[in-house]
Formats: structure tokens, C-alpha cells, sequence
């Protein structure tokens, strides 16, 4: 995850602000299908903590691991702010491929927006070991963009679709594994049983958010540092519609495709 790191250094507060959290139903659907109603869980790229943090009060415990230094100082700050409850939080550095825990220590394990960065021939056997027997892993993202309104969706479907191609074409693009992951945990033979299913959530946002969610992505941010200007990688352009149709916070509707591996 050292691409993910670098190109995510430096805007740890920003991201958490922008990025969604996962959809409400994930923890008690998780919980349920892995049979434990008290899970302990380990959360992988855990980031500033969205996908940790939502297990309170139905995990028992739960270990975020994140190598990006600055990502853990904010997930560490939310975690000692928080009143005492039943859910017991800790934060480690760690990736993927090397998590530093214990085998057999989960129940659960999550990778929320992160696993096109893991090395899978590495990660999924790192996360098979520390998994119990019976254990799930879970590795969920939303489908971009969220759904707000026709013409805001079309801008940011070409924002994207333009940077994209410009990471391509400049050399930016990383090497990840790819976005199929129920098909990468099945190649592995290190689960006996794959599936999917896709769970959907409700926020709010302006255009504020809607181009501080465009400016978060990996590719945008790896552009801008190497020098491209806003207008040239789509950002002007989706400025102006968001300006216009987005004056103010409204509904923005989510799915998250969730590919689910059992040990």
C-alpha cells in the first residue's frame, strides 16, 4: 500500500470530512452472516477510521490497521474523544500484506475502499491467517459518484473517465490488483466460500463536498501533485455544475458493492 500512502499523505483531515461512511445495515449484516453477534474485528486500511469506527457497540473489539502516519493521528484522536462503551478501539500501523497481529485473532475482517491497492498474492494470505476458521472478509466500496441529480452525475462521470485516462497516459495509474475482488478471493483457494451482495446508504452533501469527494480520489491527487492545473484533469468543468446545482446540501444516494470471503 506505499502508492496509497504516498498519494494520500497530507490531507488526512480533508479526506475525512468528504469521504462516505459505510452504509448503516454493514455491521449487523456482517455480524449475522459470520455468526458472530460480538465480533472482533480488524479493519484494514482503515484510513481515518469511517469503516472503524461504525462497529461501536456491536463489536466486541476492534483493531484498525493504517500505514499512513497522518490517516492514524486522526483515527487516534476519534478513538481517545470517544466515551467509554462496549466496543474496545486500538490503532496500529500495519498493511495488507504484513498486519503484525496475531493468527486466528479475527472474526471479521474489513478493507473498506482499499483492496485494489493490496498486493493479493501477499494480502489475502496474510488476511486468511489472522481470520478464525469460519471467519469473513469483507472488502466493500461505493460505486462512484454518488447518486444526487442527472446533470451532476454526468459531470462527475466525465471528471472521472478524463483523470483516469490521464493517469494512464502521464504514468501515474498504480499497479493494483484490480477492483474484482470476489474474483481475486477466489482465485486465492484460501476461502471456502465467496459471494456478494450490494447494501445502500443516504448522506448529504453540497458542491463544497462534492469537489473536495472529486479532489480526494487517488488519481486526482496524484495528478495535482505532479503539476496538472484543475481545468486540464476535469475539475473546472465539474466546478461549474456543482456550483449550479448544488448551492446548498442535498440527498446523496450510495451503493456499496461488498464481495465477502469465508475461511
Amino acid at each position: 500500500m506505499t502508492d496509497a500512502v504516498l498519494r494520500f499523505a497530507g490531507f488526512a483531515a480533508d479526506y475525512d470530512a468528504v469521504r462516505p461512511a459505510p452504509p448503516a445495515d454493514l455491521t449487523a449484516f456482517l455480524a449475522s452472516w459470520s455468526g458472530r453477534p460480538a465480533p472482533d474485528v480488524v479493519d484494514i486500511g482503515a484510513g481515518t477510521g469511517l469503516s472503524t469506527l461504525v462497529w461501536a457497540g456491536t463489536a466486541r473489539r476492534v483493531i484498525a490497521v493504517e500505514p499512513g502516519a497522518d490517516m492514524r493521528a486522526v483515527l487516534a484522536r476519534k478513538i481517545s474523544s470517544r466515551p467509554a462503551g462496549s466496543t474496545v478501539f486500538s490503532v496500529t500501523a500495519g498493511t495488507a500484506e504484513a498486519t503484525g497481529l496475531a493468527s486466528e485473532c479475527a472474526d471479521i475482517i474489513t478493507a473498506s475502499t482499499a483492496m485494489h491497492w493490496f498486493d493479493h498474492s501477499r494480502a489475502l494470505p496474510e488476511i486468511a491467517r489472522v481470520l478464525r476458521p469460519g471467519g469473513v472478509f469483507a472488502a466493500y466500496a461505493p460505486t462512484w459518484p454518488p447518486r444526487i441529480d442527472p446533470e451532476v452525475d454526468a459531470a462527475f462521470v466525465a471528471f472521472d473517465q478524463l483523470m483516469t485516462r490521464l493517469e494512464v497516459e502521464r504514468g501515474l495509474h498504480p499497479p493494483d490488483a484490480g477492483r474484482d475482488h470476489a474474483a481475486a478471493m477466489r482465485r486465492s483457494g484460501l476461502f471456502r466460500h465467496v459471494a456478494g451482495v450490494a447494501l445502500h446508504g443516504r448522506e448529504e452533501g453540497d458542491s463544497a463536498r462534492l469537489l473536495g469527494l472529486a479532489r480526494s480520489r487517488g488519481g486526482a491527487a496524484a495528478l495535482l501533485a505532479a503539476g496538472a492545473r484543475e481545468d486540464e484533469i476535469g475539475l473546472t468543468a465539474l466546478t461549474e455544475v456543482a456550483a449550479s446545482r448544488l448551492p446548498a446540501s442535498r440527498p446523496w444516494w450510495l451503493t456499496f458493492q461488498v464481495s465477502l470471503a469465508v475461511r
